[in-house]
């Protein structure tokens, strides 16, 4: 067992440490307990709240709880990809 996978935020060209999970979801197409996960360092979550809540999306934003969040974040991928592809 090594090291936890380092969260990296999720703003276009940045590849800083997470420190912080954007939890939201579009209501027009997400249903209630679909949630997706955006990770974000201390210079874009603003950033990254702010895109999101112009568009009226249901947002929360947490801290990073570095083995859970890791945890949490494959298994949400791994989610996504299992329902692009199937």
């Amino acid at each position: 067992m090594g090291e936890p996978a380092r969260l990296t935020c999720s703003r276009a060209g940045c590849r800083d440490t997470a420190s912080w999970r954007i939890e939201w979801r579009n209501p027009r197409i997400h249903a209630e307990d679909r949630v997706k996960v955006w990770l974000a360092c201390d210079e874009h979550e603003e950033f990254l709240r702010e895109f999101l809540a112009a568009r009226d999306f249901p947002v929360r934003v947490v801290a990073v709880d570095s083995a859970a969040a890791v945890d949490e974040a494959h298994a949400a991928e791994a989610a996504d990809e299992t329902r692009t592809t199937a």
